[in-house]
């Protein structure tokens, strides 16, 4: 793997929507995408169920095709960029055959085919073996997927999506369905992405609270229309009570760790410690300094 994504994109933006519409089953799902999201950034796509979040990133990815405007990734047209995108699906662990160990899991991310069709060389395991080790389970190489924590197959997707190289990093819900242990592992592989090889990376998001200290800014899918916001701008809670229809506050605790709660709305007591968003714009401000 690569030490950094140096590239001379490196200054223009990674994703750029112009007027975007996606229509599925008769029906506009959100329109009006008009917006650039930065190289090297950390985006969290958030928006209730059904706003279409997926439908976002498979219109980057070129799979759904936009009813009007048009989508920009990596300077190209949406799909036709897609050889420098790592892409894990919300599906990845019911899709992929539970047999296969860890290490030929990650060979597909090179192969793209089942074994006895390709003979992997000595260069392609090696290349396996290292996005193992970058997010931490070279160790269960020979495990098979069957025998792995639903963490540590998360992790494997990772190293499958990584092993090519990617410059933006896409994955759908990748925190869903594990415990809270699997879930801050998962976020330190993809800060660790950010930071040492400074990989773009957009994240589906329900919840962001696990997701707060990597982010750099958030896509929400609101009324209908996505807007991207810088970070601070996002964590508002008057913004946050309208995008997910009930009370939120934004709360950081006496040790600075930053969470969104549900308000008082919901009967349950408010901490102490609540933020306005010109606070958090300069609590993100000062955070941002030492990432």
């Amino acid at each position: 793997m690569r030490q950094r994504n140096a590239q001379p994109e490196q200054d223009a933006p990674c994703v750029i929507f112009r007027e975007a519409a996606i229509r599925r089953g008769g029906r506009i799902i959100w329109r009006d995408g008009d917006f650039e999201i930065p190289m090297g950034s950390v985006t969290a796509i958030v928006g209730t169920n059904g706003t279409g979040k997926t439908s976002m990133m498979k219109a980057e990815l070129g799979l759904l095709p936009l009813d009007h405007g048009s989508i920009q990734v990596l300077g190209q047209p949406a799909g036709a960029a897609n050889q420098r995108i790592g892409y894990v699906p919300q599906s990845y662990t019911s899709d992929i055959d539970s047999n296969l160990t860890a290490e030929q899991s990650v060979l597909l991310g090179l192969t793209g085919t089942m074994f006895g069709i390709h003979i992997v060389s000595r260069a392609e395991r090696a290349k396996a073996r290292q996005a193992l080790e970058f997010v931490g389970i070279a160790d269960r190489a020979a495990y098979r997927l069957s025998e792995l924590s639903g963490g540590q197959r998360q992790r494997v997707a990772i190293a499958q999506a990584l092993v090519s190289d990617p410059l933006l990093l896409m994955l759908d819900e990748p925190l869903a369905n594990l415990d809270m242990a699997s879930q801050r592992s998962v976020v330190d592989v993809l800060a660790k992405l950010n930071r040492e090889m400074g990989m773009t990376i957009q994240v589906v998001a329900h919840d962001i609270n696990m997701l707060l200290p990597i982010l750099t800014g958030a896509v929400y899918l609101l009324d209908g229309h996505p807007h991207y916001a810088a970070l601070d701008k996002v964590l508002d809670s008057d913004l946050l009570t309208h995008l997910y229809g009930t009370s939120v506050r934004v709360v950081t605790t006496p040790q600075g760790d930053m969470f969104v709660t549900p308000g008082n709305g919901s009967g349950e007591a408010v901490p102490q410690h609540t933020h306005d968003a010109a606070e958090l714009a300069m609590m993100h401000h000062h955070e941002g300094g030492s990432r």
